[in-house]
């Protein structure tokens, strides 16, 4: 909002000079200087897609993703999700100049989808936004595996196969050793052989974000005898000697190992890409001006296709392919979840701000006119799909699958289960 604000109403040639500023940052032998925006857009959301390689990593393992049942419901609404956006942008602009932009309405930002449904909790049951997060993170998988195959600028195989001998020495390396230098060291290793080798940079970390361990290092059981131990020495202590607060907070070292290193990374990094990331590059790459816009940049057949893709081409894809993987036993609809909640999460699901602007720079960055199209249309499609997911949930009528679930979660104590069961 604040960029669009500037670029139209205030100097939009101020707002352009800000976020193309030289950047120089040198860290030993790496050396970067590009404009704040290609820093952002480069480096700073190599961070973003670390945090998205180690969502998808717990997902798979240890997550709503973990075995091929409960995998195959939102596997087949988001492949439906990224067909119908991409085939409908094509039919747009089939045969003109802007074709490499198909892949742009098939993003998913799991971040915004996620937060209207928050705001919506008490309408949905509590598989609900279970499974649109399980349909974001495939449609994640799915965009790292276009922004790779089809985004790149070049192949280099020789830096390739020693990006892949980095991959496997990180993977053994993180067995042994998950210290946070570490971890940044094999990226930064990462980053460079991707960028010389024709593959978007920020897919690795993605990468980074895979070879990360997604089991505690130490067994639960282990750590709460040795906890027992530790806090037994504590008691038996003689009552005239205190025990300090250091020794009460070393207990928190002790749980640290229970925590898997995916989840603890997880848990450190996200308020940082939430708060400072994805604002960051909001603010550098959302500033189009549409004011006093010619109606092609409004109206063009990249910016209504990208609109009609997200708009419609998301809700249809995926209400659509989860009806009919339903109706041929592939699985089942989500407890509580009925067909009206499910056509409000397709079209939240519409929602493709940070990753379909993200692609919209690698496809379209050589014509600036049809990046700024492609900006219009992913903001308008997906304030659209914002106003329509809510209403197509607000106006339906909660049900008793719901309120249970919802009761289950408001009251876990003794003091009120007499009123879970009542309700």
């Amino acid at each position: 909002l604040a960029a669009l604000v500037w670029a139209n109403f205030f100097d939009e040639d101020a707002y352009r000079s800000l976020v193309g500023t030289p950047i120089h940052l040198s860290i030993s032998w790496l050396t970067i200087q590009e404009p704040i925006v290609v820093f952002i857009n480069d480096v700073l959301m190599t961070i973003f897609f670390f945090v998205v390689g180690l969502e998808i990593k717990h997902e798979l393992t240890h997550g709503h993703l973990k075995t091929p049942r409960q995998a195959l419901l939102p596997l087949c609404a988001a492949a439906g999700g990224m067909i119908v956006p991409a085939l409908i942008y094509l039919a747009f602009n089939r045969g003109g100049p802007a074709v490499a932009g198909w892949a742009i309405p098939m993003a998913t930002d799991i971040a915004f989808a996620a937060g209207v449904l928050a705001l919506l909790k008490k309408r949905v049951a509590t598989s609900v936004p279970v499974f649109l997060v399980a349909v974001a993170i495939f449609d994640d998988i799915g965009g790292v595996l276009i922004i790779a195959a089809f985004y790149g600028k070049g192949i280099h195989w020789p830096v390739v196969l020693a990006a892949v001998a980095a991959i496997a020495l990180g993977f053994f390396l993180l067995r042994r050793i998950t210290h946070h230098l570490v971890i940044a060291i094999i990226g930064a290793v990462l980053w460079v052989l991707f960028h010389d080798a024709g593959i978007h940079a920020t897919l690795a970390g993605v990468a980074l974000g895979l070879l990360v361990p997604a089991d505690a290092p130490s067994r639960a059981r282990d750590v709460l005898a040795d906890l027992h131990r530790y806090t037994g020495a504590l008691v038996a202590k003689p009552p005239d000697e205190t025990i300090d607060n250091a020794e009460v907070q070393a207990i928190e070292s002790v749980l640290v190992r229970m925590e898997p290193p995916v989840l603890r990374l997880i848990r450190l990094l996200h308020p940082w890409v939430a708060f400072g990331i994805v604002p960051a590059f909001a603010f550098a790459n959302a500033g189009v001006r549409v004011i006093d816009a010619p109606i092609d940049t409004l109206l063009g057949p990249v910016a209504v296709g990208i609109f009609v893709g997200l708009v419609a081409g998301k809700l249809i894809g995926i209400f659509a392919t989860t009806i009919i993987a339903v109706k041929v036993g592939v699985s089942t609809l989500p407890e509580g979840m009925d067909k009206q909640t499910l056509l409000g999460v397709s079209a939240l699901a519409g929602i493709g701000f940070t990753v379909a602007i993200f692609i919209a720079n690698l496809a379209l960055v050589a014509d600036a006119a049809f990046l700024a199209q492609a900006k219009v249309g992913i903001l308008a499609g997906s304030l659209v799909a914002t106003a329509l997911g809510a209403a197509l949930i607000a106006i339906r009528r909660p049900n008793a699958t719901s309120h249970a679930a919802e009761a289950v979660v408001e009251a876990p104590t003794s003091a009120n289960r007499s009123d879970t069961n009542e309700r």
